[in-house]
């Protein structure tokens, strides 16, 4: 960095401001997955899928097929209640959440908090798509589109048939509902350790896991991530309430305490899994992270080029519990008292004000 004090630190506050401003960004960003808990991954053979699924069923759920339009069973469905994933039972959308969007597929404006739905792109029928999947079985549910009507703007085009749906008591809908009006970013800078500590005080923080995203195994071990060779980066999956904190002002602590121009290291941490990454759930975080990394290249607010990866997120692996809380729970130890404490003190002198007041 050009500074390693606190006058950098405002500076690059200042810079971000502006660059929100200038972009007309909203101040509240759009709800999504609010992931707090691993979600068990449902694992099955083909065959094993074929007994519990009709032919149907594992055409669209198994082979990524599409049923013909306007001739799904839930299309027209007006009464109280949950969809859920046809394979594995894991809840989805509300009833609430259901529109008419007139495509001859069932419409939803946004999903059941907590990982629900994880989505990849998708190059086939001569397109570039969002394809949505069942985040605990893999199964596939349709495509994710930003032309919604509603608030939120985007369009879940669901498959009937790779959804079920149960009835509900519209309290329990209420109760779910409510509970989405949080939003969720995951964030990678460094050692998980740290960055948790940092945001476990700012205020509208509801929740801070630490865990791991990006690789290519499932279910990875701390020691596997360590070792550099899962593809994934030790990240912390934030919840905040939109209505206190917003997505920029989480970025710009993110961009205060950690360096984002050293390539897969941050400090003596060397390695892919401490890279520095962001990942999106939905165009307008993209699109924030996007304005401000290029607002600090502009400005060259730092000596090197910010090297932050802008990602599409797809799983969040929850760490084990000796990794939660960690500075809480060893604040005395050399590398808290060298490492986190000296970020800490910096969080606290930038942002006073964004403290919690019972932290």
């Amino acid at each position: 960095m050009k500074k390693g004090n606190t006058l950098l630190a405002i500076m690059l506050i200042g810079i971000l401001s502006v660059s929100m401003v200038a972009c007309g960004q909203k101040t509240n960003a759009k709800q999504s997955s609010e992931s707090q808990q691993e979600l068990p991954a449902v694992f099955k053979s083909e065959s094993e899928w074929k007994k519990s699924l009709s032919p149907e069923q594992f055409h669209v759920l198994r082979e990524k097929g599409t049923e013909k339009p306007f001739t799904g069973k839930w299309l027209l469905n007006k009464k109280n209640g949950i969809y859920t994933c046809a394979g594995c039972g894991n809840e989805l959308f509300t009833s609430e959440m259901k529109f008419d969007s007139h495509c001859g597929w069932p419409s939803f404006d946004q999903e059941i908090t907590g990982g629900k739905i994880k989505t990849a792109t998708d190059h086939s029928s001569g397109m570039t798509r969002t394809e949505i999947m069942c985040g605990k079985c893999g199964g596939h549910l349709g495509h994710l589109f930003d032309d919604g009507p509603t608030q939120t703007g985007m369009r879940y085009c669901v498959n009937s048939l790779s959804i079920g749906f149960v009835e509900s008591d519209p309290k329990q809908n209420k109760a779910i509902n409510q509970a989405h009006l949080y939003d969720t970013l995951t964030l990678g800078g460094g050692c998980y350790w740290c960055v948790e500590a940092v945001y476990e005080k700012l205020d509208g923080v509801i929740d801070v896991a630490s865990g791991f995203s990006g690789g290519d195994v499932v279910s990875p071990s701390y020691r596997e991530v360590c070792m550099g060779t899962t593809g994934h980066a030790e990240v912390v999956q934030i919840v905040f309430d939109p209505k206190k904190t917003n997505i920029d002002e989480i970025l710009k602590v993110f961009f205060t305490v950690h360096d984002p121009t050293t390539l897969n290291r941050q400090g003596a941490d060397e390695g892919t899994q401490y890279r520095s990454v962001i990942f999106f759930r939905n165009k307008e975080q993209e699109n924030i992270a996007r304005k401000i990394i290029d607002a600090l290249n502009k400005q060259k607010v730092y000596d090197n080029p910010v090297v932050t990866q802008v990602v599409p997120f797809d799983v969040f692996y929850e760490a084990g519990e000796e990794h939660q809380n960690y500075y809480q729970m060893n604040s005395q130890k050399p590398y808290c008292k060298m490492v986190i404490q000296p970020k800490l003190e910096k969080f606290e002198k930038v942002f006073k004000s964004r403290i919690k007041k019972n932290k």
